[in-house]
């Protein structure tokens, strides 16, 4: 059968950058730091004490206090995003068939606020089961999906992927499948998360893997620098409207970008630490040139995963070394988690945006909080480092990857016509 084309039509962001697509793209393209002193809880006593916080949201400027009371705050991240970018794509108005219309969404952890307040206060009674009647709604992964399409009243495919931090791409690649194998004609897809808690911040300490930079959290997350020490973690959400393309112009819809591509594949190697060689993340580059038909030479810009971890940053550019080869030298690479830290789950909606708007911009957001060159890496490769870019991105990749050495690429494409 002949796989049909897919669009993006819509967008949508809340990011620890700015609460809209537009707010975002500008803090990336000028390069500020969303990293800060936590706010949600008491962090004095925590190793790490900052967090890349989304910064002046107000549940009740998009729900009634009754309703933002029934859903986890990653759900109400999700139904933010889902509504701008379904507005930005003009779907309501667009008398499209609800039935054909899915929402495929991402989240690493889900609710781990409600899961950790719950538990917190059955512990803290005396013994008696009181929990809350939305303990269980609340919590699970799977209800922002389903909040997203009750509220659309969408009825096409509904589900959640989670797969650690490449969840939300992972929904990406799903969507795009669904579509271009028409069992749908519009999805909505992306992700969110809401992990800056003291749950999130102690298990992701106990586990060394974040900056304690606790004297500058602004410069913390500093992926490909010698000092880099950890991520920073973030939280928020981003969507994205994916669209077949015969569909998106007969109605006339704005077209984005086209997405040309989906990879994947596992390191089979740790629960937590990549592969030393990079040896997954090189292959999920060549399955997604080899799915969307391209040459490496093709590939303009990689959003990296790039999360400022000692090992992680190092695999990642050897796979991009062996897969591009003298190519590499020609692709600006940036790592945005230099600006947003690093939002787990919806880690992949928000770089697949960023990469998007470097398309539509033809701008590169750069890495920010370079200092110092970290010998291990060649000095021939662009990183972007500390100021955005301008060139022509035609095409461009991001990579996200997951504990349990989950890897996924999307690739996407000027679209000419």
């Amino acid at each position: 059968m002949e796989l049909k084309r897919v669009v993006v039509t819509g967008l949508g962001a809340l990011t620890p950058l700015g609460n809209t697509v537009s707010e975002y793209w500008d803090g990336l393209s000028n390069g500020v730091s969303g990293a800060a002193p936590i706010t949600r809880f008491d962090a004095s006593k925590f190793k790490t004490q900052f967090a890349c916080e989304v910064k002046g949201y107000d549940p009740e400027k998009y729900f009634d206090r009754k309703e933002a009371r029934k859903m986890d705050l990653f759900s109400q991240f999700a139904m933010v995003v889902a509504d701008e970018a379904v507005q930005d794509a003009k779907l309501i108005e667009s008398n499209i068939d609800p039935d054909r219309v899915g929402v495929i969404w991402g989240s690493g952890i889900g609710g781990l606020r409600t899961f950790q307040e719950e538990c917190v206060n059955f512990a803290n009674g005396d013994g008696t089961p009181r929990f809350n009647p939305f303990f269980i709604p609340k919590m699970i992964a799977d209800i922002s999906a389903g909040h997203i399409s009750i509220k659309y009243g969408f009825r096409g495919p509904n589900f959640v992927t989670v797969s650690a931090c490449a969840s939300a791409t992972n929904a990406i690649i799903d969507s795009y499948n669904y579509i271009r194998l028409g069992m749908a004609d519009v999805i909505v897809t992306g992700g969110s998360e809401a992990a800056v808690t003291e749950a999130g911040i102690g298990g992701f300490n106990a586990l060394k893997a974040l900056s304690e930079r606790n004297d500058s959290p602004e410069t913390a997350s500093r992926p490909f620098d010698a000092n880099r020490d950890g991520f920073v973690l973030g939280e928020g959400a981003g969507a994205l409207i994916l669209e077949e393309y015969e569909h998106a112009k007969a109605r006339g819809a704005k077209i984005y970008a086209e997405v040309i591509g989906g990879g994947m594949s596992a390191d089979a190697y740790h629960i937590t630490a990549p592969h030393p060689e990079g040896l997954g993340a090189l292959n999920v580059m060549k399955n997604v040139l080899r799915d969307a038909n391209i040459k490496p030479e093709e590939v303009d810009y990689i959003n990296v995963h790039g999360t400022s971890t000692p090992l992680g940053d190092v695999s990642e550019v050897k796979a991009i070394q062996q897969v591009f080869g003298d190519h590499a030298y020609n692709l600006n690479i940036s790592s945005t988690k230099s600006m947003t830290g690093h939002l787990l789950g919806a880690a992949g909606a928000i770089e697949s945006i960023a990469s998007i708007l470097a398309i539509q911009h033809n701008v590169v957001p750069p890495t920010i909080n370079h200092i110092t060159d970290d010998e291990s890496f060649d000095p021939r490769l662009n990183f972007t480092f500390n100021k955005a870019q301008q060139r022509e991105v035609k095409v461009a990749l991001s990579n996200t990857f997951g504990f349990g050495g989950h890897n996924t690429s999307v690739l996407f494409r000027q679209m000419n016509d």
